[in-house]
């Protein structure tokens, strides 16, 4: 699984491969610059804010919930991010070996480049959290509105990486292999041409993230009852695509500490980490589709979740949560009421026939026109009694 470094691209134009940056920062004025790297991450959380603020309102909830779990989540990611990447690659902070050699004051210089993902993901979900615990909110639920944000947020980050010209793969022939400038090329790749490519790894996480972002947010709208579904399949998405990208990658390939060799595989160690938790989110996904909720008991569910979440909007009824269910229908509760009440009343008709009734019972009984005529002028000898005249009358006579 090694990827090879000894092959090289044809000698070309170098403009036929991807291009590599102009710059990794522009100088503003004194010693201020903008670094790339730090803006595209900054691009990638607004975007990430957008995106989950409206899938968030559109289950009633609060944009207040998704600014205060991005604060905790962008904060104690970072941290979790860049620890992850200082002792997963600590040649260049504590030396070869851990033999003093290296720089600790480049341990805070984040903007320089240098976040693990998977200590920037476990971080930013415990800031999640927090977040959640806050508002009284369910965890999975909320977490089904942030994570399209999330894997948005990463496919633009990953552009700083180009920015740097750091985690590229190794030489290709493709029309699409990135040019890398030689002072950023690895040591096992310094020999090669001039005009060699590099698979450009970053532009296909950011594509496969993309890919993911849509079908998040699809899944988002179609099970909005299974709470930790879209969750789940994130992390098993983006695991995927991690494992084949990771492959694919020549940086550090020096280093013991990106070499795991289990059952027989050596591996770089994200490898082995995207195939774990690929494993992990697999079982997970299995599991909440066994697990089958009854529509009522989803329903209430979800009331509980965004009451409790302060949203701006009041969710008050199913309606909220499902379009599809009629406000003014009645409740069963209602429904059973309203049977009863015409059972009672059909009793109650039948108690209250005589027995010699012939417009109802016997043999004799006449259709239901003539029962309606009968009933007509029963009618009309009441009216007619009620004016004064004299009951004992025959008809020809009144007339």
């Amino acid at each position: 699984m090694t990827p090879t470094v000894a092959a090289a691209a044809p000698a070309g134009d170098l403009r036929a491969g991807f291009p590599a940056p102009p710059s990794s920062g522009l100088d503003l004025f004194g010693p201020l610059t903008l670094n790339y790297y730090a803006l595209c991450i900054v691009v990638g959380i607004i975007a990430a804010i957008l995106l989950s603020s409206r899938l968030w309102k559109s289950r009633g909830g609060s944009v207040d919930n998704v600014m205060d779990a991005t604060l905790w989540a962008v904060l104690l990611g970072i941290v979790g991010g860049r620890l992850y990447h200082v002792f997963s690659s600590p040649d260049a902070y504590f030396g070869p070996n851990f033999n003093g050699e290296g720089d600790l004051t480049l341990i805070p210089q984040v903007w320089l480049g240098g976040l693990g993902i998977w200590g920037a993901i476990v971080l930013g979900a415990v800031g999640i959290w927090i977040a959640c615990r806050r508002y009284g909110i369910k965890f999975a639920g909320f977490a089904d509105a942030i994570v399209p944000g999330v894997l948005l947020g990463q496919a633009i980050g990953r552009w700083g990486n180009w920015f740097n010209q750091e985690l590229y793969g190794a030489p290709t022939n493709l029309p699409w292999g990135l040019e890398v400038d030689a002072e950023h090329r690895v040591p096992q790749v310094q020999h090669l041409s001039e005009s060699t490519l590099f698979h450009p790894t970053f532009l296909y996480e950011s594509l496969w993230s993309l890919a993911g972002v849509v079908l998040l947010v699809l899944l988002h709208k179609k099970f909005r009852f299974k709470q930790g579904l879209v969750t789940w399949t994130y992390v098993a998405y983006y695991t995927l695509g991690r494992f084949w990208i990771e492959s694919l990658r020549i940086d550090e390939l020096d280093k013991s500490t990106q070499w795991i060799s289990l059952f027989g595989q050596e591996w770089r160690l994200n490898m082995w980490a995207a195939l774990f938790t690929f494993v992990l989110a697999a079982v997970m996904l299995v599991v909440l589709f066994l697990r089958r909720p009854s529509t009522a008991e989803a329903v209430a569910e979800e009331l509980e979740v965004y009451r409790a979440g302060h949203g701006t909007r009041t969710v008050g009824s199913a309606q909220d949560i499902d379009p599809d269910v009629d406000e003014d229908a009645p409740e069963d509760s209602d429904r059973d009421s309203a049977e009863d009440a015409d059972h009672d009343a059909e009793e109650s008709t039948v108690a209250d026939q005589s027995p010699d009734d012939e417009t109802s019972v016997g043999p004799d009984a006449g259709t239901p026109d003539e029962d309606a005529a009968a009933q007509e002028d029963g009618a009309s000898d009441e009216t007619a009694g009620s004016a004064g005249e004299d009951p004992s009358e025959t008809a020809d006579e009144r007339r």
